[in-house]
């Protein structure tokens, strides 16, 4: 397929006395498989590797500072087969995995930070695997990384058979461009998760998704919006294209009849502002990159603008959240006598 690309601007913040422009270009990318899955696992993703190389040196060319590709980007996304070979062979090391080689290469030549959210082999925890987004800044080193804190089990997006809830908390990666944090694929529909992003202190939050239509598309295009609104920081959902087809039939328990493939994943990739304010969107079908030049002095200005930090009231919902984790708990209901 062809790719698109599509350079926007999101609404500028107001000139300041005291602060110049803090000014970045963000990048994201959202493509479809290159090869059949049946194939051998390394072709599989060497030839993920070499449909996206130009995509993103035009992006580099585009002096694109923050660069994020999409959930697993650099496999197919079998974890809804529950099949746990081949597909556990795409599981790599954070720092010396062929994902992390491959970017680091385009990081230091185009001095550009790179989001790169794959599946991770926790080599000291007992050859474990997680579903982690790699931060690598621009002088190409690994400086961080964060597993995806909520799994699916809905329908065929049953993940928890190939890794569990992450354990990294909610970080925020302080770069040279801006304070960034990643919320990976589900966790986009949890509200306190972009909450926790935005107390430790984002000014840019990714959404790096898989989601098929029929599903989630009702909801793709306001759950990221109105997390940039709530929070005020920079929202940039992205999501797979195409349609992946397996080898071997699966069922999903929903009484559906077995199956080799489980959706069209929609596209659709976009970022919003703090004010609200978004890009257009990608294509639902074809590869794409989508840059945004963006200045996080929006952030505070919104947040004077609005006052939801000042006004939030954490230790009232940490009080309530508290109390609502624990096993005898009472919803605080006032009956009608």
């Amino acid at each position: 397929m062809n790719t698109v690309y599509l350079n926007s601007f999101i609404n500028k913040a107001k000139k300041e006395e005291t602060r110049t422009p803090r000014i970045v270009r963000v990048g994201v990318i959202q493509h479809s498989i290159a090869i059949s899955t049946d194939k051998p696992i390394t072709e599989q993703r060497q030839g993920i590797f070499e449909k996206i190389r130009y995509i993103i040196e035009t992006a580099g060319d585009e002096g694109v500072n923050i660069l994020c590709l999409q959930e697993a980007w650099s496999m197919p996304f079998a974890f809804c087969t529950r099949e746990k070979q081949p597909w556990c062979e795409f599981a790599e090391s954070v720092h010396n995995g062929p994902s992390s080689q491959f970017l680091k290469e385009f990081a230091t030549k185009y001095g550009m930070v790179i989001i790169s959210p794959i599946l991770e082999r926790d080599e000291t925890h007992g050859d474990t695997i997680w579903n982690t987004a790699v931060v690598i800044n621009e002088l190409g080193n690994v400086i961080g990384k964060h597993r995806k804190n909520h799994i699916p089990r809905v329908g065929d997006f049953n993940e928890s058979t190939y890794y569990f809830e992450g354990n990294t908390g909610h970080p925020v990666f302080e770069t040279k461009f801006g304070k960034i944090a990643i919320n990976i694929c589900y966790g986009r529909h949890h509200p306190l998760n972009w909450l926790m992003f935005g107390i430790n202190g984002a000014e840019i939050v990714f959404n790096p998704s898989a989601t098929v239509a029929g599903l989630s598309e009702h909801l793709w295009g306001v759950e990221a919006r109105n997390a940039a609104i709530a929070n005020s920081y920079f929202t940039c959902a992205i999501n797979r294209v195409g349609t992946e087809i397996f080898p071997n039939e699966f069922t999903s328990g929903d009484g559906k009849s077995a199956h080799r493939e489980f959706g069209h994943f929609y596209g659709s990739s976009y970022i919003t502002a703090p004010d609200g304010t978004r890009t257009p969107g990608l294509s639902r079908i074809r590869d794409g990159l989508l840059i945004a030049q963006l200045d996080l002095n929006l952030c505070r200005q919104i947040k004077d603008k609005w006052g939801f930090t000042m006004t939030q009231r954490l230790n009232l919902y940490a009080e309530s959240l508290n109390n609502a984790g624990k096993h005898d708990f009472q919803p605080q209901i006032v009956k009608n006598n």
